[in-house]
């Protein structure tokens, strides 16, 4: 139930305070989505890290101080970091392609371009939003919900770890909704693999920043985040 709750609080589409943060700078134009600075220093101080502190409040509220040991920086966070942002990377390309294809041959339309930052102000703020939005929805998905839940095998757990993640994506439409399934699954997969944290996360900004990167050449991927 507390895992629930605190999806519909943080995640839940047209519900959560993400909701809100997400959607909160609209232009009207739904082909395009322009960097401001202002709203994403807006959404990490009022969304992302009190998001965030929230759900290791729960974590930790149940738990010994010794249960810290997870989040010191171990080996197995560069090799989850190094096999994680290729992979994400592979997918996002792999989802570009099938938007592609579909826009030319049936009509669907392509996800929104996200415009890269214009200066290095924009670049600065943008790299931290991003990390910041990695760690949040990685200690959620991957971290809280593949350890919490005592009554569901880990099968279970991945599953809905997985579908929930896809389903806060709806606003990206039906190819945005396909890429976080499948980068979900590749995620939880790593997050077994290795019990990392960080490295997952720290892939998860780098392809949030990698997506942002490629506004410049005008590449129409779906965002991680």
């Amino acid at each position: 139930m507390e895992a629930l709750i605190l999806y519909l609080v943080l995640f839940f589409p047209g519900i959560s305070i993400s909701g809100f943060a997400a959607h909160g700078f609209n232009t009207g134009d739904a082909s395009n989505i322009p960097f401001s600075i202002v709203w994403e220093i807006n959404r990490t101080i009022t969304y992302t890290l009190p998001a965030l502190a929230l759900i290791w409040y729960l974590i930790l509220g149940k738990k010994s101080l010794s249960s810290l040991e997870a989040l010191k920086l171990r080996r197995q966070d560069v090799f989850s970091f190094a096999i994680g942002l290729p992979g994400l990377i592979f997918i996002g390309l792999g989802v570009s392609l099938l938007v592609s294809l579909f826009s030319r041959h049936y009509g669907l339309p392509q996800p929104p371009k996200i415009e890269a930052p214009a200066n290095t102000a924009g670049w600065i703020v943008m790299v931290i939003s991003c990390l910041g939005t990695g760690y949040l929805e990685e200690s959620y998905f991957r971290y809280y919900l593949l350890t919490r839940m005592e009554n569901y095998n880990m099968p279970m757990k991945v599953v809905l770890s997985t579908l929930l993640f896809a389903f806060c994506h709806i606003h990206d439409g039906p190819l945005g909704i396909l890429n976080a399934l499948l980068a979900g699954l590749f995620l939880s997969l790593l997050f077994i693999r290795y019990r990392s944290l960080h490295g997952i996360a720290w892939a998860h900004g780098a392809y949030n920043i990698f997506v942002y990167t490629m506004g410049i050449f005008l590449y129409h991927l779906p965002q991680g985040a």
